[in-house]
């Protein structure tokens, strides 16, 4: 077979991939605001040398800037308070914790002044831990046990997000028992099926979050209409107000994740606050607040354009007063739950490259629908890492793309179409699916990912026995461990050892 020029683009890269025309270059918006390349070539973050962080923590590594981490915590709070401050007095801001929670970053959460969403027991525990006050808890969760309810109700959580029918009991029961009434929203699946993923699109009927607006009657009434109480959504409200131990807020929704247009936002707010006028005229009650969620999205590659959150926040104001207005509702306190695009952005991880492989893929093969010429073959080179799926299982899970860059030294070699790959005994060991590196990245170099913040450290695993990394916080030219990395005496630990005679 005829073999091409590997310089020129690949008909097996995805079309959204360009070769790139200043390989040194970093791609701002898939960045914090505080790396850079130095004039040497190796990336820095806050001034600090990712070969001089490479030295002294190790690879695989979790960099995060916590100057970044703060900025895009205040820009959410910022600019949602100043779209909705004339409807309702401002937003509560609720950083979802299951992005990435340690101390630290909650410390962080409540110094910039935002709530923080947890979903167990464990992620409340690093809340309280951290001194958040329990006004600016919430906990969700679709299968709470009832020591992670006594535990919510003991620390008087700013809200308990039920999931089901049977939760609105058990919850109110709980609470009944301890002297108290539990401060409680309750879940709604509004049918908005946001443009995402099949695995993180919360909002359509046919998945285990929350309760359905849907009337038992079938198809037949408007968006958000009220349903004469046959729904599960309008049941679960109708027991909750009617439960002694328990003070309901007001509903909530989650339509998906990595959610770039603001539509469905609208669309789900439209639902929620024609069912809450429903609430009102069935039961005299205006529940006084509205969570819209989260799932604001982040540029993981050059394909991705994230909107900036001000913009979001004006789109959705001007729906929730305009619905407001026509239902003749008081607007409800609105609160929102953004993670990854608070915490996404703000850290990379740096690894150390191994051995690297070219293979030739038959480009029809490979699923490309232009082929000039099927005798011709393409080289896509594999270059393996000292980390995989055990740091970040998003690619594996979800198929996600990621990219990726030369961070020890200036790149000098042609682009290559190029796999970033892991360790691990799987053939879906995949950190970046397609990305151009230079022909000569190898053993030793560098190389950063960024987009790392969210999902990737809090999914990770010991699979094949891999000790998890560290995360280290840079801030003002320096340097802090905030998660120790594991070591072989940690996974040890938890073995039961053999007795000895």
């Amino acid at each position: 077979m005829t073999v091409v020029d590997p310089t020129r683009p690949s008909p097996l890269a995805p079309d959204w991939l360009s070769v790139p025309v200043e390989p040194a270059r970093l791609d701002a918006k898939l960045w914090a605001e505080d790396v850079e390349r130095g004039s040497d070539g190796v990336l820095r973050i806050d001034g600090v040398s990712v070969a001089d962080l490479a030295a002294e923590f190790g690879t695989p590594l979790f960099v995060m800037s916590e100057r970044d981490f703060r900025t895009r915590a205040a820009t959410f709070r910022d600019a949602f308070d100043d779209a909705f401050r004339d409807l309702c007095g401002g937003v509560d801001v609720f950083y979802a914790g299951k992005s990435f929670i340690c101390t630290e970053v909650a410390h962080w959460v409540r110094e910039e002044g935002l709530g923080l969403d947890t979903c167990s027991g464990g992620e409340l525990a690093v809340g309280l831990r951290a001194g958040m006050p329990g006004n600016r808890l919430g906990l969700h969760g679709n299968n709470k046990s009832a020591a992670e309810i006594t535990r919510a109700i003991d620390a008087d959580l700013g809200r308990i997000v039920v999931d089901s029918l049977q939760e609105v009991a058990l919850v109110g029961d709980l609470a009944v028992e301890r002297g108290r009434r539990a401060n409680v929203m309750i879940r709604l699946t509004p049918g908005v099926h946001a443009h995402t993923h099949e695995f993180i699109a919360t909002a359509h009927e046919d998945q285990k979050f929350g309760l359905s607006l849907t009337t038992e009657q079938g198809p037949g009434q408007q968006d958000g209409q009220d349903d004469g109480g046959s729904s599960p959504a309008a049941r679960a409200v109708a027991d909750a107000l009617a439960h002694p131990g328990i003070n309901l807020l007001g509903v909530h929704c989650h339509i998906g994740s990595q959610i770039f247009e603001p539509e469905g936002f609208e669309l789900a707010a439209r639902r929620l606050l024609g069912f809450l006028a429903g609430v009102r005229d069935r039961h005299g009650v205006e529940l006084p607040e509205l969570d819209l969620g989260g799932g604001y999205g982040i540029a993981y590659t050059e394909a991705d354009q994230p909107r900036p959150a001000a913009e979001i926040a004006r789109a959705m104001a001007a729906v929730v007063g305009s619905t407001c207005r026509e239902l003749g509702l008081r607007v409800p306190r609105i609160s929102i739950e953004p993670g990854r695009a608070i915490v996404g952005p703000t850290t990379f991880t740096l690894y150390t490259a191994g051995t690297t492989k070219t293979v030739r893929v038959d480009a029809a093969a490979n699923g490309s629908e232009v082929v000039q010429d099927t005798s011709v073959t393409h080289p896509r080179r594999y270059v393996s890492v000292d980390g995989g799926m055990s740091d970040n299982a998003r690619p594996v899970l979800y198929g996600a793309d990621y990219s990726a860059v030369l961070a020890s030294r200036t790149p000098e070699g042609q682009p290559v179409l190029s796999r970033v790959v892991g360790k691990h005994c799987e053939s879906g060991d995949i950190v970046v699916r397609d990305v151009y590196l230079p022909e000569d990245t190898g053993a030793g170099d560098l190389l950063a990912v960024p987009g790392t913040g969210a999902y990737c450290w809090v999914l990770s695993s010991n699979y094949n026995y891999l000790a998890r990394p560290p995360v280290v916080a840079v801030v003002d030219g320096a340097a802090r461990l905030i998660v120790r990395g594991e070591t072989e005496e940690d996974l040890f630990r938890r073995d039961v050892q053999r007795e000895t005679t």
